[in-house]
């Protein structure tokens, strides 16, 4: 698939992956934030908790600047805001199973807990939901621009035989008038 010209600039999906980055990325920078505002340091690991999950300035620092990534895809939009929904979205599970392991080690750098994996692993479904939603799909319809790229010869005859009339078929028929008496 070609990035830029799979889903025309109107496409009514541009909203929604724009509102899924917005809505995900104004949620990180939040809580960085927050965890800037506790005057928290870089490396902490002694379990600080901000809205419900444990964090130090770097995990404040890695929200603040995904957060700003997320927000930055949602203003440009379109396939860029998907792909970036995508990417972050797998990262942020990525990130889930990887802290998983790191619980209670001294490679916690991020001080994650059980809260942080459980949301991290949310959070990357729902922003990955927002990017996949009307892209991938097992049955998309003919009228889908993302099922268009891929089939673009059968796009292409579509398209032809929605155009010109089939031989051998009657045009548009005009209803005949009741007889006036």
């Amino acid at each position: 698939m070609r990035l830029r010209d799979e889903l025309p600039v109107d496409h009514p999906l541009n909203r929604f992956y724009r509102f899924g980055a917005a809505l995900c990325g104004l949620f990180l920078l939040v809580f960085g934030c927050l965890g800037f505002a506790g005057s928290l340091s870089a490396f902490d690991t002694a379990g600080r908790q901000v809205a419900g999950l444990s964090t130090n300035g770097l995990l404040s620092a890695v929200s603040v600047v995904v957060g700003l990534l997320l927000v930055a895809a949602a203003a440009v939009g379109g396939n860029i805001a998907s792909s970036v929904n995508i990417t972050v979205g797998a990262l942020f599970v990525l990130s889930g199973f990887v802290h998983l392991f790191l619980i209670d080690r001294p490679a916690n750098v991020l001080d994650f807990g059980m809260s942080n994996v459980v949301f991290s692993f949310l959070m990357g479904l729902l922003i990955m939901t927002f990017g996949m939603y009307g892209r991938v799909s097992g049955g998309l319809p003919h009228d889908n621009p993302y099922w268009r790229s891929r089939h673009p010869d059968l796009a292409a005859r579509e398209t032809a035989a929605t155009r010109r009339p089939r031989p051998g078929l009657p045009g548009p028929s005009v209803p005949a008038r009741p007889p006036t008496t």
